[in-house]
């Protein structure tokens, strides 16, 4: 079996002549899976070679570039692009530059995802946590949810990160060490009071061990949207709710984005 191919370029330059590439063995390969039976193709049997050429690239990469469209890259936020979510709380976009993004998180609410940090910077790329910003001073993020946001994101992916932290012992303050796991699950229609959204549900889990004392794993969920651009819900783990009443299940109620 013999293919021809677009012209192309040789060793000396360009070709304007088809390229003749023998493809014996790609018809014995079909052939032995029983698919076909190859033999030489006469010129009027030409069309139907092709077809059945086209065919067998649709199984062999079609996967592959449906793959490469699920992924969803970092959005591009500006100054102004605003969430507001159940029970007054809010993020916004206050600044944009070449190092990131700086949000801010409403005082008193937001409480788990600001991480008692009320401005962040968001590296630009990955989005990852990097910067607490106290006016003029910028000091590293080292809590929790450092990688909620890891882009770009595609339904698989899997991602770690550990970190240590004061805690409230017996006695005193005391650090424990976490591990947090994240792990998108695919794509949801979700439904919140903002509207309807096309949006990946992200598991996020964590574990930790302290001095003498192990702390209890708890487990998260997350739907992000492109077309938001940011998180539209949160379930919470239940058990862990329980103990913390200031912590309550949210969902995006209004946002704006700016151009």
């Amino acid at each position: 079996m013999r293919l021809f191919l677009l012209p192309g370029r040789s060793r000396t330059g360009f070709n304007d002549s088809p390229i003749s590439v023998q493809c014996d063995g790609f018809s014995k390969v079909l052939a032995s899976m029983g698919a076909f039976s190859f033999s030489p193709v006469p010129r009027k049997e030409g069309n139907k070679m092709k077809k059945i050429i086209f065919l067998a690239w649709l199984v062999l990469f079609l996967p592959g570039i449906v793959s490469a469209q699920e992924k969803v890259e970092a959005p591009v936020w500006n100054v102004g692009d605003k969430w507001n979510f159940t029970g007054d709380g809010s993020i916004e976009v206050v600044k944009a530059d070449q190092s990131g993004y700086i949000l801010k998180f409403s005082e008193g609410k937001c409480i788990f995802e600001s991480q008692g940090c009320n401005t962040i910077l968001f590296e630009k790329s990955t989005r990852n946590r990097i910067n607490v910003v106290e006016g003029d001073k910028r000091k590293k993020y080292t809590m929790g949810l450092r990688k909620i946001l890891d882009f770009p994101l595609n339904s698989g992916k899997q991602w770690k990160y550990a970190y240590s932290a004061r805690v409230r012992g017996a006695m005193q303050e005391v650090y424990a060490d976490y591990s947090e796991n994240y792990k998108v699950l695919g794509w949801e229609d979700t439904e919140v009071r903002a509207g309807k959204f096309k949006a990946l549900r992200l598991e996020y889990t964590r574990g930790g061990t302290g001095p003498m004392t192990r702390i209890e794993d708890i487990k998260h969920l997350y739907w992000y949207s492109p077309d938001v651009k940011y998180f539209v819900k949160c379930q919470y783990d239940k058990d862990w709710m329980k103990g913390n009443k200031e912590i309550f299940n949210w969902e995006l109620t209004s946002f704006q984005l700016k151009k």
